[in-house]
């Protein structure tokens, strides 16, 4: 428990330059609070005590912000940043080194007993706002945008923005959007500003054939007005 409550405070450190000490992260820190309430649910979760985990999880949404089901299974390293709002479904499965912002949804599709709740590979990052839905896999290393809706599969190394999300981004390609915010690429934005650019295209080649109709020699008989 000791080990896991140092790697806790550590990651903090590492990922939020806003720690400043170890007491303002026990005091201040509801992510942190979430996660040591979860161990304790998962625990009794997993020894078959069922209504007591869920009653000690139903308590940590109440000091957190943070509703964490205690069937969800996380890894080590995992880090929520501010956190309210962050809903984590039962089934969900959560890797190593995972990194979620406030507002983030881990929900389900299906009313169906059984997986129904996302899985994230180690190194994923998800912005505020996404929402992950489904049986689905987020593979490692890959970053959702913030405000994403996601599901459908996401193969490792990638970057998904959008509703419903796209990757935008893989390892090796190189993904140079300069509408992107924050080196976020902007799918939308890219398409505007094409269509935008064939806009201005059609535009100029209307006056250039306006302007050839003006300046070609008319008939004799359009001259004489017969």
């Amino acid at each position: 428990m000791f080990r896991s409550i140092r790697n806790d405070i550590k990651v903090i450190f590492e990922r939020d330059p806003a720690a400043r000490s170890v007491l303002e992260i026990f005091l201040c820190y509801p992510g942190f609070h979430a996660v040591r309430f979860h161990h304790l649910a998962h625990w009794l979760w997993t020894h078959d005590l069922r209504v007591l985990a869920r009653f000690l999880s139903h308590i940590s949404r109440t000091v957190t912000g943070i509703e964490i089901h205690p069937g969800a299974t996380i890894g080590d390293g995992f880090f929520i940043d501010h956190g309210m709002g962050v809903v984590i479904g039962e089934t969900s499965e959560i890797g190593n080194n995972v990194t979620l912002y406030h507002g983030v949804t881990l929900g389900g599709t299906s009313w169906n007993k059984g997986k129904r709740h996302p899985t994230l590979e180690d190194n994923v990052i998800v912005g505020a706002g996404a929402a992950i839905l489904g049986p689905i896999r987020v593979g490692h290393d890959s970053k959702i945008g913030s405000g994403s809706v996601v599901n459908r599969e996401v193969p490792p190394n990638s970057t998904v923005v959008g509703i419903p999300g796209r990757v935008v981004y893989r390892e090796g390609n190189v993904y140079n959007d300069p509408t992107g915010v924050g080196g976020t690429p902007d799918p939308e934005g890219k398409a505007i500003r094409c269509l935008t650019e064939q806009i201005h295209a059609l535009e100029k080649r209307v006056e250039e054939l306006a302007k050839r109709v003006e300046e070609a020699p008319q008939p004799a008989a359009a001259r004489t007005g017969t």
